[in-house]
């Protein structure tokens, strides 16, 4: 039996040494190691063997099995290694000090108004927080003011994972993150709180001109000492003026959103029609681009924040609309589309 196994693996290494390609080593493989493999087959012969040769031939057999698996695992890592040097020999040779013909690309139209918002608001006084698009329903409701089964989840299809988390349908599921985060600054050191948080945002919508599954928003909270509707007027006024380099014409309207109280939708006369209507604006002349409000007590009390000594507004931008209101871009799905004629117009460097 030891005449077999020598025999079985200098057939191996035969076969092996002959190998020049990556996928001829998957044939050895199967061909020795595999069900039907010839040192597989090796082992059904025990049966006919005595109990003390069986345990002597057991080992012999494992000892070939794990010497076969590792000579094919080093003859793989040793062709890998000379396909990389076929490669880097067959590089043809460059002057470093040639300066290389590019063409000048372009960042996405969306990246350009977040930095534009994030210039604006940190020259406020803000801070610029980056936060997770898988979070947990306690962060997107629960401490939003939003309870299990309450009729106001149903305003967004959201996507659940199997672990049960959910991919976040609103910046807004920072928001407890942040007062948490600087809560002992505005109690102890008395500054305000006062940050944004860009991020993607996913809803199971039905596609069409103003209305996609993957978008971006920015939320903004600012907590103080009496803060007012007047505060968060002030600073969206500030923000849309700089941001389109001009005066915008906006309306204040009742909305209800659970975190806020009062809340409201702040619209912008659209952009693209000139308030005429389009699809773009439901052909109703305005867009909805900020929904905002007073933070609900529930939801700084959820952050530690005693809701009775202070108080806050928040809002949610939305970066995608507002993209679409500054470049003209008359269809929310060319954002996504990855379309390079329709992005390569967007050159700005900042």
């Amino acid at each position: 039996m030891n005449e077999q196994i020598v025999q079985l693996q200098q057939e191996f290494e035969q076969k092996l040494a002959a190998v020049t390609a990556v996928s001829e080593l998957e044939e050895i493989r199967i061909a020795f190691l595999g069900k039907n493999g010839s040192v597989t087959g090796l082992m059904k012969q025990m049966g006919k063997l005595s109990p003390e040769e069986k345990k002597s031939f057991g080992q012999q057999v494992n000892q070939l099995k794990t010497a076969c698996a590792d000579r094919i695992n080093e003859k793989q890592a040793a062709l890998a290694k000379e396909e990389m040097e076929r490669e880097i020999n067959s590089m043809p040779e460059f002057d470093v000090a040639v300066p290389p013909v590019l063409a000048r690309g372009s960042y996405h139209p969306i990246t350009l108004v977040q930095r534009k918002c994030e210039k604006i608001f940190r020259s406020m006084g803000f801070t610029v927080e980056d936060y997770s698009e898988v979070v947990t329903d306690y962060e997107c409701f629960e401490s939003l003011n939003i309870p299990k089964f309450h009729p106001a989840r149903d305003m967004q299809d959201t996507y659940y994972l199997e672990n049960g988390q959910l991919l976040k349908s609103q910046t807004s599921a920072a928001q407890n993150a942040i007062y948490k985060k600087y809560r002992d600054q505005l109690v102890n050191e008395g500054k305000p709180i006062r940050a944004i948080f860009p991020g993607r945002c996913f809803r199971n919508e039905s596609t069409d001109a103003c209305h996609e599954n993957t978008f971006f928003q920015m939320e903004g909270v600012m907590v103080d000492k009496n803060i007012s509707i007047s505060n968060l007027i002030f600073f969206m006024k500030t923000m849309l003026s700089e941001v389109f380099e001009q005066d915008i014409k906006v309306r204040l309207r009742p909305g209800f959103f659970p975190f806020v109280e009062p809340g409201f939708e702040l619209d912008i006369s659209c952009l693209i029609c000139g308030g005429d209507g389009c699809p773009s604006c439901k052909h109703s002349g305005w867009l909805e681009l900020c929904p905002c409000g007073m933070i609900h007590p529930n939801v700084l009390r959820e952050g530690g924040i005693d809701p009775d000594e202070y108080t806050g507004f928040a809002f949610g931008l939305g970066l995608t609309r507002l993209a679409m209101m500054k470049y003209g871009i008359k269809d929310i799905r060319d954002l996504n589309a990855a379309g390079l004629t329709n992005l390569s117009q967007f050159t700005e460097d900042k």
